[in-house]
């Protein structure tokens, strides 16, 4: 009897202590309110939430042909971009902000669209009505398939000479999805999106030609390209039903060859203007008179020493002398004691009388 107390006194504790731990383990998620669900455009409507993490960077949308638990067909395509707004997680977890409403590009039925932008990327629809925008159905599945990503993620491809000189960077994500539902998925339509830094990616419709049965799989190649002139770390990502099944970083180079150019440029402008100035000075500027000839002023210096030479005197008679000396007397040159030639010595010597 004892023991048996014993016993139902431990379930009992047992039990106590397991109930408060019950809704603990159950967390709830993320979730969003609205101040009300229907509005025109023009006005606003108060969208609070509560179970986000904390710090995190939301995107809050109005967007056309979605419903909660379908997602919004079309992405962000079909959403109001231009009147969107931003929210900051505060630390308990809670956000609250007031949005314009505006009319998205697609017909209704409309949701609020929050997605989280950095961090954790879940997101919530809720109903909410655009008063006068045109309503149309949803159009219906095409199946029950349900496609996941089986292998690594990766991006093929190369820049060229013209992606250095500032051309769009181009590649093509490459995965491997799988069909783990049980109907086939034909012509999948996926989003293709990039983005830099806290900014939220921009999606592209990208369809795939193919049919995926269940329990197969199917190598995806989507391509994918930056803006002109695009240089920094990216990251590519890509969604199918609202959800996100990739994302890759993409190291994106500096394009140097623009930086060259400006170098160049620099340079080259400034030296063709002023070749352009001078010419036009030239032609612009009065002729000029033609200059007198200048005469040279010669240094007045030392004549030079010029030879002398005997002057030419009244004739003398020649004095008696021995023979040969009945020949005529030439008159020579002055030269210098070291410049006189040499006379040979067979040749008779003439000496001139003073």
């Amino acid at each position: 009897m004892r023991w048996t107390r014993t016993a139902a006194v431990l379930a009992a504790v047992l039990a106590l202590g397991l109930l408060p731990a019950a809704p603990a383990l159950a967390a709830p998620g993320p979730a969003v309110e609205l101040s009300r669900a229907e509005g025109g455009k023009g006005g606003e409507v108060t969208v609070s939430g509560s179970g986000w993490k904390p710090g995190a960077l939301l995107m809050l949308l109005i967007c056309g042909r979605a419903a909660p638990g379908k997602g919004v067909i079309g992405g962000t395509n079909s959403c109001a971009n231009t009147e969107g707004r931003a929210a900051t997680v505060n630390a308990r977890g809670a956000f609250s902000v007031k949005l314009p409403v505006a009319e998205p590009p697609e017909p209704c039925p409309c949701v609020v669209h929050v997605a989280g932008v950095t961090g954790q990327q879940d997101a919530v629809d809720r109903a909410f009505t655009v008063a006068g925008h045109p309503v149309k159905p949803l159009p219906e599945a095409s199946g029950d398939g349900r496609l996941a990503v089986l292998a690594a993620v990766r991006l093929d491809g190369s820049s060229g000479l013209l992606t250095w000189f500032g051309a769009p960077p181009a590649r093509e994500v490459v995965f491997t999805v799988g069909n783990l539902g049980s109907g086939p998925v034909k012509d999948p339509v996926f989003e293709v999106g990039s983005s830099h830094g806290v900014f939220a990616p921009r999606y592209e419709e990208r369809q795939w030609r193919g049919t995926i049965a269940p329990g197969r799989k199917a190598l995806v190649r989507l391509p994918v390209e930056l803006t002109a002139g695009a240089h920094g770390d990216y990251q590519v990502s890509v969604r199918y039903g609202g959800k996100v099944l990739v994302e890759q970083p993409w190291g994106v180079g500096r394009p140097w060859g623009v930086t060259l150019f400006w170098l160049l440029l620099a340079v080259v402008v400034p030296a063709a203007l002023f070749r352009i100035g001078m010419a036009v000075v030239d032609r612009v500027r009065p002729a000029a008179a033609p200059a007198r000839p200048r005469t040279r002023v010669r240094p007045r210096t030392a004549p030079p020493a010029r030879l002398r030479t005997r002057a030419p005197g009244p004739a003398r008679e020649p004095a008696p002398g021995g023979p040969g000396d009945d020949e005529p007397t030439a008159v020579l040159p002055w030269f210098r004691p070291d410049s006189a030639p040499s006379a040979p010595e067979s040749s008779p010597t003439t000496k001139g009388h003073a």
